[in-house]
């Protein structure tokens, strides 16, 4: 069986006054086990951050629903980004190349989403393979 995900959280704002940064509510740390599919420890991972929200607008509950936000951020959007769409590696530099191509990565992204596209690689290799249904997706 499975062992249940540890987390522990700490927070404080006692230490705002030796943390050189604006608006700073409270230092927290969490520590987490990490383990495989199969149950064996994998890690133990420790954190530290700083939040502008002070300790009775962020608990230590809400400060690990925030960081999940924030992961859930980076493997819903700039992993596809980076992974899928090969990002990192691409040669458009002139102008406002660059931008434009990102931000048409993230226009396709988003329509697929809204299609209810869970596997972006997976849809976007079905989109290469009929044309009919990606000219549906934006109305066409």
């Amino acid at each position: 069986m499975k062992p249940s995900p540890v987390r522990r959280a700490w927070g404080s704002s006692d230490l705002n006054e030796y943390v050189d940064f604006p608006h700073c509510g409270q230092v927290f740390e969490v520590k987490r086990t990490v383990h495989k599919l199969d149950g064996k420890l994998l890690r133990h991972e420790v954190v530290q951050g700083i939040t502008s929200l002070s300790a009775d607008k962020a608990s230590a509950s809400q400060r690990l629903k925030i960081i999940r936000g924030h992961w859930s951020i980076e493997n819903r959007l700039h992993w596809i980004r980076d992974v899928t769409f090969d990002e990192d590696r691409s040669q458009v530099r002139k102008g406002a190349g660059a931008q434009v191509m990102a931000s048409l990565r993230n226009l396709a992204i988003s329509v697929l989403r809204l299609a209810g596209a869970t596997n972006i690689a997976a849809t976007l290799r079905h989109c290469c393979r009929s044309v009919r249904k990606t000219l549906r997706l934006i109305g066409l």
